[in-house]
């Protein structure tokens, strides 16, 4: 690693879970465990309908996202794997994307951009290729900026 990271991971966001039809997973996640629903989300771009819940309380809150695709065939394919992504609180968004580039990490088309719950997301792929051979290990991980003072 060539410099001091210019950014700490806060937390956890969030754990996104897909399915090809997200009923069976609403029906255990608010149905049966109880998580509160509060919201949902659709984008064609992103070839999902989710709906959006959160569990825990202050700066505990997860969200947990229940995708499933608009498309089947499309990509992405939001409920292949079943686990889609996790979503890691960070300080410093742009300065994370940056170092972590540097470092060789892949990041997914798209950039810096707004995320289902209004927060600066991206991506980092999660597998490495020739120009950029840091990936997540198999695991897709969305970086999310922190709202000022979330965790102070």
């Amino acid at each position: 690693m060539s410099s001091e990271r210019p950014f700490s991971i806060l937390g956890l966001q969030q754990v996104a879970i897909g399915g090809q039809d997200k009923s069976a997973l609403r029906e255990l996640w608010v149905g049966l465990l109880g998580v509160e629903r509060v919201g949902e989300y659709r984008s064609e771009q992103e070839n999902v309908d989710e709906d959006i819940l959160r569990v825990g309380e202050g700066t505990g809150v997860v969200e947990i996202d229940l995708m499933q695709p608009l498309d089947p065939e499309a990509r992405p394919r939001v409920h292949q794997p079943a686990l889609n992504h996790i979503g890691l609180w960070v300080d410093d968004l742009p300065a994370a994307v940056e170092w972590l580039t540097a470092q060789g990490v892949r990041f997914t088309p798209g950039g810096i951009r707004k995320g289902a719950a209004g927060h600066d997301v991206c991506f980092i792929h999660p597998k490495g290729n020739e120009a950029h051979p840091q990936g997540g290990q198999g695991v897709l991980i969305e970086l999310v900026q922190a709202p000022a003072g979330l965790f102070s």
